[in-house]
């Protein structure tokens, strides 16, 4: 059986989410690690791969996919994980997928944007960000981490249920991004903090192997000028 290739890099959010889905299903996978920092994602032979130039991406026996949700959808279905990761009941597999369409336009994109814009927009340009632009992409963050912790985890252990689902691995490898930005996601809020020591210990002792990179960026980063502690 042909091992199935996996490219990433775990200062990816979405390659987090699933290196921790893969390790802790023990669907096993060849390593193709592609740094980000050395534009190893820009090269012609990754292109031919994915033209997108983005991670992470699988390759199944020749069938490539290089959309996040898809690939765990597509691994939910073709491997014997159990059912709470993508329920088959309709209804229950509806709620899963409900969150994993808001996710793009909220979670996904505004907690990505905002810790691009805070470090690596003035890694690559060399110039200090745009404070305006800053404020309105701080309240962003602010206004979607409370709907996690009003809304989306109301009266639930997990997003979707009360049962991890691949929902939570995705939202909570962007949740823990903001942290380079010197964010405290959890700061005033109990029930978000509480969601969170629930996955991470579900999915330990491959979260803290996933967030190794994010530990170290965040140390790096903590002492960056202007940068809030909470939002």
């Amino acid at each position: 059986m042909t091992k199935l290739k996996f490219y990433y890099d775990l200062l990816s959010q979405p390659s987090r989410a699933l290196f921790m889905f893969l390790k802790k299903n023990n669907i096993p996978f060849e390593p193709k690690p592609i740094h980000l920092l050395k534009g190893e994602h820009f090269s012609p032979e990754f292109e031919s791969i994915n033209p997108f130039q983005k991670l992470p991406v699988i390759d199944d026996g020749g069938f490539i996919l290089i959309e996040s949700v898809a690939i765990l959808r597509y691994l939910c279905r073709t491997h014997n994980v159990a059912n709470h990761w993508y329920p088959k009941d309709l209804k229950q597999q509806a709620r899963v997928d409900e969150y994993l369409e808001w996710q793009h336009l909220n979670t996904r994109a505004h907690c990505a944007l905002y810790v691009f814009q805070k470090i690596f927009v003035p890694i690559i340009t060399q110039k200090p960000p745009n404070e305006t632009e800053l404020t309105k992409l701080e309240k962003n963050v602010t206004t979607t981490l409370n709907l996690l912790n009003n809304v989306w985890l109301k009266d639930k252990q997990y997003l979707c249920g009360n049962e991890i689902s691949i929902a939570d691995i995705l939202a909570i490898c962007e949740i823990e991004q903001t942290r380079i930005a010197g964010v405290d996601p959890y700061f005033e809020r109990p029930i978000l903090s509480s969601w969170k020591a629930r996955v991470e210990t579900f999915l330990n002792p491959f979260y803290d192997e996933a967030n190794m990179a994010i530990e170290k960026m965040a140390d790096k980063y903590k002492n960056t000028k202007n940068i809030k502690s909470n939002l």
